[in-house]
């Protein structure tokens, strides 16, 4: 079962109310659940409590993974983006659209794409013979919005309607028994906005940097909205984590598919990497 329209408006409520620190009967009772299974959900899709799950939230707990991240990711900097930790490019490896497939804008590419249940909801995944080169979160009735978001991409492309196309792409990102499995991506971008992209993949799960810290990961430290626009742009939600960039004071800031989707994603990784601590 996705439980994640119920953890949404939990997000939602909590963020609403988070000067009163709704303790879990207030928050069970917001959302018409018994405290027990609202407790009961909250294990089965994020491993914590509703409690710690709402410290996850907060602005100080933000505060404290910039802190952390910068720590980590500092040791990086006099090596370029070789970065430390889980690199996620050691699995997610981008071929970009050769300047000739730019000029033509991928005239007569075939995309095939379909819609799976993901542990955020609805997710749409587009992918061509060389990798995946779209993937977001959308609602049921929002299926037109993502076509128009991958026909900018590729205005002359053919669009095909195939999920077994895309389904052992989206296998291999979501299931834990594809872990680590190497995932193809074929994005188009520019030269900055590729170079954006890679370094956000050396942001470990669970931690968060700032636009800041991107642009000096990239050796532009004055190119910090750029760098905002250059992550506003990336195609491929999750697999390049533009959710782990928030703005330097710790606020999570905008994100294309929905804010409440964001602080989601940030707390769901950082229990998850928690767990994997405490083992």
């Amino acid at each position: 079962m996705n439980h994640y329209p119920l953890i949404e408006q939990a997000i939602r409520y909590i963020d609403a109310h988070r000067h009163e620190q709704p303790d879990l009967t207030t928050l069970a009772r917001a959302l018409g659940l018994s405290p027990y299974h609202l407790q009961r959900v909250f294990q089965e899709w994020v491993g914590v409590s509703p409690k710690k799950f709402m410290q996850y939230l907060t602005l100080q707990h933000a505060r404290q993974q910039l802190q952390k991240a910068r720590s980590v990711l500092d040791a990086a900097y006099d090596t370029g983006l070789s970065g430390p930790g889980r690199l996620h490019d050691l699995f997610v490896q981008i071929q970009s659209i050769t300047p000739g497939e730019y000029r033509r804008a991928c005239a007569g590419i075939k995309i095939y794409y379909g819609k799976f249940d993901s542990p955020f909801g609805d997710c749409m995944l587009a992918a061509t013979s060389r990798g995946v080169c779209f993937m977001g979160f959308y609602a049921p009735e929002e299926k037109e919005t993502f076509m128009d978001d991958m026909r900018q991409r590729f205005p002359l492309a053919v669009f095909i309607a195939d999920p077994a196309q895309t389904a052992p792409y989206f296998e291999r990102i979501f299931e834990r028994r594809y872990k680590n499995k190497r995932i193809e991506l074929f994005l188009k971008g520019t030269p900055f906005q590729l170079q954006v992209w890679e370094a956000l993949l050396r942001i470990p799960e669970g931690l968060v940097c700032s636009y800041g810290d991107i642009a000096r990961m990239i050796g532009k430290p004055k190119a910090g909205r750029a760098v905002g626009h250059a992550v506003g742009q990336n195609p491929v939600s999750y697999l390049i984590p533009c959710h782990r960039v928030i703005r330097s004071m710790g606020i999570s800031g905008d994100y294309h598919w929905g804010a409440a989707r964001k602080k989601a994603l940030l707390a769901w990784e950082a229990a998850r990497r928690d767990e994997e601590s405490d083992i």
